[in-house]
Order: structure tokens, then sequence, then C-alpha cells
């Protein structure tokens, strides 16, 4: 929020969303940013919404009536909100805000009903409504290199990181920005003096992603029509708790659904397929190479042969074929 950078502050922010990350980001933020280090022990109060009894808002009202101690502002973060059922008293609250009181409520994996003509009624009343949607893959595989070159920023300092570390990234930890936040932290701390990208062979090193057995492993396998690796990679996901099968198979058909794409695309250039397929163009000489292997009707075909595949990891006509079994029946399928 750039307001916020400004010292542009709302009276109230309402922070809702399915993904947590950036709720916490906002209202961290404001907690950190806003009174200087004195006034926090005075000035800053912290509300959980399972502590309010009746789930009633009414006691964040009265304190967010009552004047700062020390200086100008003062802060209440509400966090844990979705606990809260009774919303009325913010309505009237919002008729005249306090102009000394920044108010921030924290609503986590989820948004409150929009009917209502109290949260209909905070950006006319001066307030802040933000929602944070939960990413999808593509979308976390596009705002880890933003993360990284926004910690670059802040730190002055100089650091990238490579395609295919992204990808081991974010295939191995999904979509939990937090997760993924604290691990490329830590493993930016430990990268030794004078690195400044990121590799697969870091992220193995540090975050304990291997970068020989992974999704993209194989489907470079598939792509080079090598059976034995790709058999021996789908092994170690049958035997790993960390590659459920049902979640690698969404990676894999939605490679197979953009080679279908690629073989459709009239003008195959690395940057229009990166942008028609939302994908780096790092990997789009991948596609190339795919769509000599396998053509326009046998990739169709392959999806066919992954959704059968996913439903019978679901118990979906198969009364008794293992993990195990399943991958070395796509394997043969896909590459015969």
């Amino acid at each position: 929020m750039p307001a916020l950078r400004r010292s542009d502050y709302a009276p109230v922010y309402f922070l809702c969303g399915e993904e947590p990350y950036f709720i916490d980001v906002v209202a961290d933020y404001i907690e950190n940013n806003v009174l200087d280090e004195m006034a926090r022990e005075f000035d800053l109060t912290i509300i959980y919404g399972r502590d309010l009894q009746g789930a009633d808002v009414a006691p964040v009202v009265s304190a967010a009536r009552r004047f700062p101690m020390m200086g100008q502002k003062q802060v209440i973060i509400v966090r844990e909100a979705q606990n809260i059922k009774k919303w009325e008293a913010l309505g009237f609250y919002m008729e005249k805000p306090m102009s000394t009181t920044i108010l921030v409520f924290c609503y986590k994996y989820g948004k409150p009903d929009g009917r209502l003509n109290v949260f209909k009624n905070i950006e006319k009343k001066g307030g802040v409504m933000m929602e944070s949607p939960k990413m999808r893959d593509y979308q976390v595989q596009k705002w880890i290199p933003e993360y990284v070159k926004q910690y670059a920023d802040s730190h002055h300092i100089r650091l990238s990181i490579t395609p295919m570390a992204v990808m081991l990234i974010s295939d191995s930890l999904g979509e939990d920005l937090e997760k993924i936040v604290s691990d490329i932290n830590k493993l930016i701390i430990a990268m030794p003096q004078g690195v400044t990208e990121i590799t697969p062979e870091i992220v193995e090193r540090n975050i304990g992603i291997s970068k020989d057995y992974n999704i993209f492993e194989l489907e470079k396998a598939i792509i080079n029509n090598d059976v034995v690796k790709a058999n021996r990679i789908a092994y170690y996901f049958a035997d790993s708790k960390d590659h459920p099968i049902q979640k690698e198979l969404v990676v894999l058909f939605s490679f197979f659904q953009n080679l279908l794409l690629y073989h459709y695309l009239p003008d195959k250039d690395s940057f229009v397929v990166s942008s028609k397929l939302g994908i780096n163009p790092h990997f789009a000489k991948d596609y190339a190479l795919a769509a000599k292997r396998y053509t326009a009707s046998k990739t169709l075909r392959i999806i066919g042969y992954i959704r059968q595949t996913d439903a019978r990891s679901k118990g979906i006509d198969n009364p008794s074929a293992d993990e195990k079994a399943l991958w070395q029946e796509l394997i043969y399928k896909i590459l015969h």
C-alpha cells in the first residue's frame, strides 16, 4: 500500500481473504512503523477476536474511541477478526471514526458478508478494504522472483533467483507463502559471501529440496524419452510423503495442457510462447522439444491418461493399485 509508506493513514483497515501472508504484511507494517518504540508501549493495543466476549466488536470500538496517551495516534490491531460475529458497533463507529485512531482488522481465511452495510460503508467513510485472495501455483512462480528482488532492494544487495530454483521451491512448498518466505530468507542468510544468485544447488543444500527428484526433472525425462530416469523419479515419488501423486499430477497435467496449446500457436517465438502460456521464457524451449516428440493427438491422449490416473488415485475404478503401480502404468502410457 503506497499510501502507508507515505504515512497517509486511513482510520480503519479491514484486511481479509484466503491468503494470510499479505494480511500479516500490512498489519505488521502498521504495527512497527506508525508509532515510535516508546509510543508503542502506551498506544499500541493488540486484541484477539477469540477473546471478545459474545464475539462482539463493541469492546474494540470502545478502545478505538479513546485518545492516545503519548502521541498523535493510537493503533489498535484486531487479530483473528474472523471470530467476531456481531459487527453492529463498528457500523456506528464508522459514521464518525476517530482521527487519532488507526483501527486494523485481520480477518483471515475468508471474507465477511459484503451485503452488510457495515462493510459496504468502510470505504465510503475513508477506510480501506483489502482482500488477499489465495494465489494459484503459476502466480506463486511469478511472485517468488518479485519477492527476491524486493528483499534485495530493501537490503541494498545484488540478488536473483534462477527459473529452475523458482520451480523447485514452488513445487515443494506449494502455495504456502509464509513457508516460502521463511525458507527463502533462511537460504539467503546461509548463502556464501559473494554469491548473488539462488540456484537449484543452493535450494537443495539449504531447504532440503532435491534438484534431481522433482516433477520438473520428471517432465524433462519424459521430454527426452528417458524411460529409466522417468521411472526412477516416479518410484521416488511413490516412496516419499513429500510427493503425493495427486499434487504431482496437477503439475504434469498443466505441462501437457500447455503443450496442447503450444501445438496450435501460430507464432512459436519464445516470448510469444511465454506470454500465451504464462511461463518463464526460459522454459519455452522445453515445449518446442516436447512438441517434436508428442503430436497434438498424442498430447490429448496423455491428458486423458493423467486424468484417469488421478481418478484411480482417489479410488475410482481402482480396487488395488498403489501409487507405485499407478506411476509405472502412467509413465509407460506416456512414453509408448
